[in-house]
């Protein structure tokens, strides 16, 4: 019995343990944690859209138990292609995709906005839950400015912004925009973020492209309509005001890009802010050949300005043209965005993988397989972002297949951040048990953890890791910061 408790002991302090069913002991072994390769680095991620029910769900009206098994497919399918990220959207138009006193619940869960999930639960918090359970990343992305998208068919709650403030909300075409010029607006969506930070253990906050709105032109004369900011440009030029409209309609957004990353650092330093602008650069930076849509000028998104600045941690410009189209090159693009990042943040590319479909016109799968090659010759150690998640899982013309024989045979962790947070100071301890044949690996945290089966090492993340354990002859494992930075490694030899 005295020997029994020793053992017992041993387990949580040194992590040395006989496993029942297998019969074989986990010994400390500290010559291990150099024998396992360094951790392959790749953003793999993949945007999960809500609005429309383009991702999640997939279709408004859904029960509670329906939209979370949806959700649990999706990541089980991310996790089987060996992706490390979920960009999860939460803000589609002032709206919550979360339990929220500040915007009301969004329609495309339950059809009508303002009414929550039946039976209750926080669609954030769970996707959160189940993507940590899963070794994935959560970024909660959001729309700064757009209060009401154009596929929006209920009604505005109570407490939507166009109800609660309407002087801060301007129609524009067939949507419904929040005026950055209205400081009390910009507020309001700091205050969203902050509150979605605060409360929620997500790794990331995310941004996408709309500023102000993309321009519609008017049917008859075919010039563009102007956004209908006057109330706020007049207050602005009657305060003594002096920069140009264009320039303080860029100053508004510069204002919030700003605040919202210092928000970020503020309340959870180790979490990241990521930024998804249009994928061109301003004119006057762009590569030779390249052509088309200026976001400086029509969106008012000054985005090399913010590399300049350092206000995010991540950028994906959105590369959605195939690397043949050469006024909008995918490659040339991809390096374009690199040149202007004299703070080294992290530029991952933003690819239209939902071309691929089941149409004619569909794009080929060698198409997104190749710029993912050109993506890693260009900027090894970054990575990319798939819009959306739907192709994927679908496997769209074997998509999926690809992927996983070919770009993501093997698994990569997140590219880590520095300027974010320390690494760990102390290596893991482990407990293990089994499920049948399968070995349960439970570690005192986020881990990279290395499994190995012969010569071969294979990695994967979590705080739990489960695995055959059948030809299983050691685990190696470290602790990993929020930013990404990896701990002292600890070994252990699996033996009979």
């Amino acid at each position: 019995m005295k020997r029994r408790s020793l053992l017992a002991s041993s387990l949580a302090l040194t992590a040395c343990a006989e496993l029942p069913g297998f019969g074989p002991r986990l010994t400390p072994a500290l010559e291990l944690a150099s024998a396992a390769p360094a951790a392959p680095r790749e953003f793999r991620g993949a945007w999960v859209a809500t609005v429309a029910n383009i991702d999640w769900p997939s279709r408004r009206g859904l029960g509670s138990a329906e939209q979370q098994a949806e959700a649990r497919a999706l990541l089980d399918a991310a996790v089987a292609l060996k992706l490390n990220a979920i960009v999860f959207q939460v803000r589609t138009g002032a709206d919550a995709l979360y339990d929220s006193k500040l915007e009301p619940w969004s329609e495309y869960l339950s059809g009508t906005q303002g009414q929550s999930p039946e039976p209750f639960y926080d669609p954030l918090a769970f996707w959160v839950a189940e993507a940590h359970a899963r070794g994935l990343e959560l970024h909660a992305w959001l729309n700064p400015f757009r209060a009401r998208q154009s596929a929006a068919k209920s009604a505005e709650a109570a407490s939507h912004i166009s109800k609660t403030h309407p002087d801060w909300v301007k129609t524009y075409g067939d949507q419904l925009w929040i005026d950055p010029g209205e400081p009390g607006a910009a507020d309001h969506t700091l205050a969203v973020v902050r509150d979605i930070i605060s409360r929620y253990d997500i790794d990331a906050i995310h941004i996408d492209d709309y500023f102000y709105p993309y321009a519609i032109s008017d049917k008859d004369t075919k010039q563009d309509i102007d956004f209908p900011d006057d109330p706020s440009w007049q207050r602005y030029t009657a305060s003594g005001g002096t920069l140009t409209r264009a320039d303080w309609r860029r100053s508004n957004v510069d204002a919030l890009i700003a605040r919202l990353y210092e928000a970020s650092r503020e309340i959870k330093p180790h979490l990241r802010f990521g930024i998804s602008p249009f994928g061109l650069p301003k004119p006057a930076l762009r590569p030779e050949g390249i052509s088309g849509y200026s976001q400086y000028d029509k969106l008012y998104a000054d985005v090399e300005h913010w590399l300049e600045q350092g206000w995010l941690d991540y950028l994906v410009p959105q590369l959605y043209w195939k690397r043949e189209q050469k006024a909008q090159a995918f490659g040339p693009l991809l390096q374009a965005w690199r040149t202007h990042n004299p703070r080294e943040r992290h530029i991952y590319a933003g690819m239209f993988t939902s071309k691929v479909t089941t149409r004619d016109d569909s794009w080929p799968v060698d198409e997104i397989t190749g710029q993912i090659a050109l993506q890693r010759e260009i900027a090894p150690g970054m990575g990319h972002v798939h819009f959306s998640m739907i192709a994927l899982q679908q496997n769209r013309r074997g998509l999926g297949d690809a992927l996983k024989a070919g770009a993501y045979a093997q698994a990569a962790l997140t590219p880590a951040m520095p300027w974010r947070g320390d690494a760990p100071a102390n290596a893991p301890t482990l407990s293990a048990s089994t499920v049948g044949t399968r070995l349960r690996l439970s570690f005192d945290g986020d881990c990279a953890v290395w499994l190995q089966r012969g010569d071969g090492w294979e990695l994967r993340r979590g705080a739990v890791v489960e695995a055959e354990g059948a030809g299983l002859t050691a685990v190696v494992a470290a602790r990993l910061g929020r930013s990404g930075l990896e701990g002292p490694r600890a070994g252990w030899r699996l033996a009979g």
